[in-house]
């Protein structure tokens, strides 16, 4: 492909990033209906082997759509950097002629050979010439020429992703030529989205040309590996999985990793569409609740990706809630996945088909929450019907909980922001007239009352050492570090015995207790204990998450915490010393490293809210390392997983719902 992308104002510009945003989303729904496809357990005809090959081929292609939703708010970041609203919407499956290049087919298929050699194709650098997947037909042999001689944008042809992308640079930079950066620049920052709201590595606002091209490169790079070979790229990673499914295929004609999912499912009988109409009723209902799930999600990502400016706390609350309906939907979509299509077509079965209705998009702030908590309480509705029939685990639970934390966010943020509205707009020119400024939206959610924690305390006229027996998960520091005044198996009262050693040695073991179950208050004058300069947590092997930081929780404020992450422990959140051992848990402590950008700030609060029978939210600057203490992800958001089944770890990928767990805090 030698044409050069044309890109003459703002307007094509923009017409440009929506149709890479339109790409991104496509693509991503693809990867997540491979993934979905893919067989759960021995009993669906695999081996032990073969079943571990497939989990890593999960766990690789969410990792990929992941990763594709990175590059959908990156174009939207561009779009709001050069003043355009974002763009969500995409056209549906199988997309039809016209809408992408000749050369862009776009469809759902189950995971196999013909759709790995498609995903190739799809992520090729430019100057590699591979062939499509078996079965993805480029019938049509249309051009999409520019037309320079028309005010109007027009659909123009690339090659590639990157060719589309560079394509789009280029015109950005002729832009700032003409214009100056200064002029072509003028989205404001908070109609961004940033690691704040996605705990995504790789994430960042847009403000210049510079960030613009790192935007670029960061999304080609990420996709084609291109220009030198990166093996985690995703045509590296597409090219790794098809040579392992060629070698089990060679090893056993007959593995077949996926379960026979319909190709290009259809709901409704849409017309001029081809595809498997999904008939029999029982399928028809699930799927049409995962879509609808899926028309929520992208409701909720239009607030959290809106151009006026929000409270922070109501971006970040927003952006969390679509996880969770993500989340929601692949358990939906996993049950679908097992239903048959069509009782005239024996041996096929369902699947979602990302079908997403022309009217969504964004609503008006002032009552976008309760609207989304009205359609996440009778989505939850719907799913309590069906759970009779099918093992929707916790589905409609999670949908109740939306809607709870929906009309929440409503009466905390949208309740303020209509009466500053209205206010507003009864104020006339007259300064008196203004009267006070609006209060300001709460920055979180009320905190409920502190735990009745009753820790022993025992004090001197230089130190009180208090001692919480719900955090604590060894005593080996402090009756190694201080035995005269930690007194290991005590017969004679309190084990505390702080005058038998020097203030300087309590403290000394109070901040070595990597729980928090030792803490102090000074009265000689001397310094108390402080928050620490960088926020860290770190992932311990086979056992729990230890965390300095300044940390903000339901329990109220500490320094030190350790938390379980194997699902068994006692005293839910935090690790009790023992489950994790007990239970045979094993989790490697060194993850691997995700490409990051260092904070800007290193410290502050950070919040800790375990989520009801589901993953360990954050919120603040964290850093997330390894127990060698390597950096894994520097972050301001992560959901971290804490059922023991992420085939992720250590962050959460729904496996909560999956396996059933339950917090109990």
């Amino acid at each position: 492909m030698t044409e050069h992308i044309v890109v003459q104002d703002r307007e094509e510009l923009i017409y440009l990033l929506c149709e890479a945003a339109e790409f991104e989303h496509t693509v991503m729904c693809s990867y997540l209906y491979a993934q979905w496809t893919l067989k759960r357990e021995t009993a669906e005809g695999v081996t032990a082997e073969e079943l571990a090959a497939i989990e890593r081929w999960r766990r690789s292609l969410a990792q990929v759509a992941l990763e594709e939703m990175l590059h959908l708010s990156l174009v939207n970041n561009l779009l709001a950097a050069i003043g355009a609203a974002p763009h969500l919407w995409r056209p549906a499956f199988p997309v039809r002629p016209g809408h992408f290049p000749a050369d862009v087919v776009m469809d759902l298929s189950p995971f196999g050979e013909a759709a790995l050699d498609h995903f190739m194709f799809i992520e090729r650098p430019e100057n590699i010439r591979i062939a499509d997947g078996a079965g993805f037909e480029h019938a049509s042999h249309y051009r999409r020429l520019a037309r320079p001689d028309m005010l109007a944008p027009s659909p123009q042809d690339y090659g590639t992703q990157g060719h589309l992308y560079h394509g789009a640079l280029q015109g950005l930079l002729r832009l700032a030529e003409q214009l100056g950066e200064e002029r072509v620049f003028v989205g404001h920052g908070q109609a961004q989205v940033g690691t704040e709201e996605f705990g995504l590595p790789g994430l960042f606002r847009i403000t210049d040309l510079a960030s613009a091209k790192r935007a670029v490169e960061q999304i080609v790079l990420q996709g084609e590996g291109a220009p030198a070979h990166r093996e985690d790229s995703h045509f590296a990673r597409f090219s790794a999985i098809r040579r392992e499914l060629a070698e089990l295929r060679a090893a056993r004609p007959g593995f077949e990793p996926a379960r026979p999912v319909v190709r290009n499912p259809l709901l409704g009988g849409a017309l001029f569409h081809d595809g498997v109409p999904i008939v029999e009723p029982l399928a028809t209902k699930v799927v049409d609740l995962a879509n609808s799930i899926y028309a929520l999600m992208i409701r909720v990502l239009s607030q959290v990706f809106a151009p006026a400016p929000l409270p922070q706390p109501l971006r970040v609350a927003l952006a969390t809630s679509s996880s969770m309906l993500m989340s929601v939907m692949g358990r939906v979509a996993e049950v679908a996945t097992r239903l048959p299509a069509d009782p005239a077509r024996p041996g096929l079965t369902a699947a979602p088909n990302f079908e997403l209705p022309g009217s969504s998009g964004q609503l008006v702030q002032q009552c976008a929450a309760r609207i989304l908590g009205e359609r996440s309480a009778e989505l939850g509705r719907a799913a309590r019907q069906l759970a009779g029939t099918v093992p929707l685990a916790g589905v409609a639970d999670d949908l109740d909980a939306l809607a709870l934390r929906f009309e929440d966010l409503h009466q905390r943020f949208e309740t303020p922001l209509g009466a500053a509205v209205e206010r507003v707009a009864r104020v006339d020119s007259s300064p008196a007239a203004a009267g006070p400024p609006p209060a300001e939206p709460s920055a979180g959610p009320p905190r409920p009352p502190a735990a009745p924690y009753a820790p022993e305390a025992v004090s001197t006229p230089a130190i009180t050492i208090r001692f919480d027996g719900h955090r604590c998960i060894h005593a080996r520091h402090c009756v190694l570090d201080a035995p005269t005044a930690f007194i290991a198996n005590s017969t004679r009262g309190s084990w505390l015995h702080p005058e038998t050693v020097s203030v300087e040695q309590c403290v000394r073991v109070a901040h070595n207790c990597p729980s928090g179950a030792i803490s102090y208050e000074r009265h000689d004058g001397g310094p108390q204990e402080t928050a620490p300069a960088v926020n860290v947590l770190r992932v311990r092997e086979n056992g729990p998450y230890a965390v300095h930081a300044q940390i903000e929780s339901p329990d109220g404020g500490a320094f030190r915490a350790t938390l379980c992450r194997c699902g068994k422990s006692k005293r839910k959140p935090y690790c009790d010393g023992r489950s994790h051992a007990t239970s045979g848990f094993a989790a490697s402590g060194e993850p691997a490293t995700l490409r990051t950008e260092p904070l800007a700030e290193r410290a502050g609060p950070l919040r800790i809210d375990p989520q009801p029978n589901g993953p360990l939210q954050l919120s603040g600057n964290v850093e997330i390392l390894a127990g060698t203490g390597r950096v894994v992800l520097r972050t301001q958001s992560a959901r971290l997983c804490r059922c023991g089944a992420s085939g992720n770890k250590p962050f959460c990928d729904g496996s909560h719902a999956r396996v059933g767990f339950r917090s109990d805090e």
